[in-house]
């Protein structure tokens, strides 16, 4: 069984395997949009700060204090490491830090009813990010696993804009989409705030590609 992510209603599914593995995909996609994240100073320890705060209220708000100690634990720590990354930052996570990141992210989602909604809205924008470099680096006959300077915070950074801004763009958006997820008081709400904010980065992709296709 698993836990329809916008209504919280528990969905039984008699094949076991398929759970596996909607749970391993969700895991992995989840680990290696973090990955692709860590691309600019201060992105991916801020989104992750933001994302687990979002994710310790919204368990408190469920009657679930135990569960909320642990995202609340995993903010504390990416606000320590934050106060060095952020730009100039002056350490890193690196690849291993990313994917553990990425990990803590995903299994929090999974712990507690409609956890994964909340982990849509509040990383929509580089889930929705890394979708489109999959698709387009497919269709290039690319590695879709390979990164490269695609990914919308590379293209606004490679086109004057300064990184301290693009950062905070992106707290914001998250912090907004967090609350949202947290306060909207119906599942189709939320439905139509992702599937809107889903449309303005792919249209944003779009227009940043056909800009820099000579």
């Amino acid at each position: 069984r698993f836990t329809n992510p916008l209504t919280g209603q528990v969905v039984i599914i008699p094949w076991d395997w398929l759970i596996f593995l909607v749970t391993l995909f969700w895991i992995l996609g989840m680990i290696n949009t973090v990955n692709f994240l860590d691309g600019l100073d201060g992105l991916a320890g801020g989104v992750g700060t933001i994302a687990a705060l979002v994710f310790a209220w919204h368990s408190y708000r469920l009657g679930q204090t135990a569960v909320a100690a642990f995202p609340l634990a995993l903010a504390g720590a990416l606000l320590g490491f934050l106060i060095f990354n952020f730009a100039p930052a002056k350490i890193f996570l690196g690849t291993a830090g990313a994917f553990v990141l990425g990990y803590q992210l995903a299994t929090l989602a999974i712990i507690s009813p409609a956890k994964i909604a909340t982990a849509l809205l509040v990383m929509a924008v580089p889930i929705m990010d890394v979708a489109w470099q999959i698709v387009t680096r497919i269709r290039r006959g690319q590695n879709p696993l390979h990164g490269d300077r695609g990914h919308l915070h590379f293209r606004l950074s490679d086109g004057g804009l300064p990184v301290r801004r693009i950062v905070l763009g992106y707290y914001a958006v998250s912090l907004m989409f967090g609350l949202v997820a947290i306060f909207a008081p119906s599942p189709l709400i939320k439905l139509v705030m992702l599937l809107g904010l889903g449309t303005a980065v792919f249209l944003t992709l779009i227009w940043l590609s056909r800009r820099n296709t000579p």
